[in-house]
């Protein structure tokens, strides 16, 4: 995980609809960037839900949620889809941005070890600068836990 008080890494990737985002894009803006595993699963759903809740909320705080997983464009665009989901979601088939932002890791499930995506969200400031890091977040507390974080 990075430490709060760096800069955090540019990235350049696509969205649900294949638009390029880029962190600079966001300059002036708080940013919530939350990694997560998998589009359509339980946690991950419980996650994104939560976040599109509350998204009014965030926007008043001047913030804006993204949320990455390695997903694919067309998986994200389903995602979004199905559950209205308000916010963009970029897709990291590479792993540009999952290996910068350090949530890249071994997991053990079920007594196998496996690399993953290990549920994390960051909070940047309008310089682009990681004020706020979490790790290892609890998926259906992290959207109100983020908010409680821009109060």
């Amino acid at each position: 995980m990075l430490e709060t008080g760096i800069k955090a890494p540019e990235f350049s990737l696509p969205d649900q609809n294949g638009e390029i985002h880029t962190l600079e894009e966001y300059r002036g803006k708080k940013v919530v960037l939350y990694f997560y595993p998998k589009d359509s699963t339980a946690g991950c759903t419980k996650q994104a839900v939560g976040f599109a809740e509350l998204n009014d909320r965030f926007k008043e705080k001047g913030a804006v949620v993204i949320g990455v997983s390695k997903d694919s464009v067309k998986s994200h665009k389903n995602f979004e889809t199905k559950y209205e989901l308000p916010f963009t979601l970029l897709s990291d088939k590479e792993l540009e941005a999952i290996t910068a932002y350090d949530v890249w890791k071994e997991k053990k499930m079920y007594g196998k070890v496996s690399m993953g995506v290990v549920r994390t969200t960051y909070i940047i400031d309008e310089e682009g600068v990681i004020i706020k890091a979490f790790e290892k977040v609890k998926a259906a507390d992290n959207p109100a836990d983020m908010l409680a974080e821009l109060e």
